[in-house]
């Protein structure tokens, strides 16, 4: 293994901007249409109001080595698709025995989990909260707030992300709006 300089990065706490981004990821709704349970209202939006950014990920890259920990932040911006909250992608780690931390900085927001034998989690979220995802989780975060959610997370380098399987199967569980709360409900599209 290398020997790596110790570092440092600067977070912004309302934006999620690093001071050192190796790399940024933005996610639009065209990238997300198909994760949503109206994908209808997905087709709509995208044809009258264009493809609004979802959410953006910025990352420090480290070796995938072990010992090695990856950090980044996540900004997931307000609004919904068809009542459904806007959310990350969500996944599962390629080596599903590794665990991850969520750091909630700014805004409100509710993390989804989900094992593949059949258990589901919700931990709400805000500045201040630390949310650990165990390994054999899935996890996916919503923006349940009127502001922008920014979250640092936090991972081992082996890790990796199957996003795979969640594009394939869905989630087990939708975030909607519902009278101006957030409510969690069964995904009749999953699986």
């Amino acid at each position: 293994m290398d020997l790596l300089q110790p570092s440092k990065t600067e977070v912004d706490f309302t934006t999620g901007r690093l001071s050192r981004a190796d790399y940024t990821i933005q996610r639009k709704l065209s990238d997300m249409a198909a994760m949503y349970a109206d994908r209808d209202e997905a087709a709509r939006i995208l044809a009258d109001e264009g493809d609004r950014l979802i959410y953006e990920v910025q990352g420090v890259e480290l070796p995938e080595q072990e010992g090695q920990i990856p950090h980044c932040t996540t900004r997931i911006l307000p609004g919904d698709v068809g009542g459904e909250f806007h959310m990350t992608k969500g996944h599962y780690h390629a080596r599903r025995e590794q665990g991850e931390v969520y750091f909630g900085l700014s805004g409100r927001g509710l993390l989804l989990l989900q094992t593949e034998a059949g258990a589901t989690s919700e931990i709400e979220m805000v500045a201040g909260s630390a949310a650990y995802v165990p390994p054999f989780w899935a996890h996916r975060t919503v923006n349940i707030g009127a502001e922008d959610f920014v979250f640092f997370s936090v991972w081992e380098a082996r890790a990796g992300h199957d996003y795979g399987t969640i594009e394939r199967d869905g989630f087990r569980k939708l975030a909607l709006r519902r009278d101006g709360e957030a409510a969690v409900v069964d995904n009749p599209r999953y699986g």
